[in-house]
């Protein structure tokens, strides 16, 4: 997508709402959720702003967000785009180019991952500390634009330490329980086959889905410090997968509102 397309989002924004947050949360599936703990909250419909695409998956309500979220400005995707809904990586990951301009400076994300780590159990939440790229297009595939970011970017350390720590104090303050692990992002919209789970855990993969690893790659590009939490909804077994649906997917993630909620909320201080 042309500079000027996100320069002409950022804009428009910026023009209809007084809110400058420095922290932005995107929100997966089954977790839209937090966002109504925000408050004095300004929403934006994405078919009303320029040059947004749609969510067309249930469970993505499809709008943006500005307000406040424990005494903290922020934005909030309720919501985002994948490349299985026909999308391209440049639309996939509009929002963080637009996040830059805007002057976002932290990335909070969730997403719904099925776990491949035998000590994991559903409604579990997992750090993503790293993850890998099992998408068939890389998101900064061709020209790059410097304003974003350099040409070839280090990945040493996509998911920020300091936000990991931070994570962690808030989650033994809260007696919460998170696991960690690498996260590996498919294209979809297909679940993953027996066979696939089994190759992603031998890769050392700890859950997979599909969402999340381009956002954090752009986000990163454009040198957003990048904290994702994975809500693991289904455990499939190694050998045997039962059947696995987006229903499902949804209601597990459903369950651990109040812990992502306090969570997140008991972090934006501390950034």
């Amino acid at each position: 997508m042309e500079y000027r397309q996100i320069e002409e989002t950022a804009e428009w924004l910026k023009a209809h709402t007084n809110y400058r947050p420095q922290i932005a949360i995107i929100l997966g599936s089954g977790t839209g959720e937090l966002a109504d703990a925000i408050t004095e909250r300004e929403c934006f419909p994405y078919s009303e702003i320029p040059n947004y695409p749609i969510s067309t998956v249930p469970g993505h309500k499809g709008q943006l967000i500005f307000g406040k979220l424990n005494g903290v400005d922020v934005m909030a995707m309720q919501g985002r785009f994948h490349y299985y809904e026909g999308y391209s990586m440049d639309q996939v990951t509009l929002p963080e180019r637009v996040m830059k301009l805007l002057g976002i400076k932290t990335l909070l994300m969730t997403n719904a991952a099925g776990g491949m780590n035998p000590e994991f159990t559903p409604g579990d939440l997992m750090i993503v500390t790293d993850h890998i790229n099992n998408f068939p297009e890389h998101p900064l595939r061709g020209r790059n634009d410097d304003r974003f970011g350099t040409r070839f970017p280090d990945m040493g350390e996509v998911y920020t330490r300091r936000l990991i720590k931070i994570a962690k104090q808030v989650a033994e303050e809260q007696h919460l329980i998170l696991k960690e692990g690498i996260y590996i992002g498919s294209s979809g919209p297909t679940f993953e086959t027996p066979a696939e789970y089994r190759l992603f855990h031998l890769w050392g993969a700890d859950a997979t889905g599909m969402s999340s690893v381009p956002e954090a790659i752009v986000a990163h590009h454009s040198g957003l410090e990048v904290f994702t939490l994975s809500v693991i909804t289904n455990c499939p077994d190694s050998k045997v997968v039962k059947e696995v649906t987006h229903e499902e997917v949804q209601q597990v993630a459903a369950t651990i509102q109040s812990r992502l909620t306090a969570l997140f909320s008991g972090m934006l201080p501390l950034i």
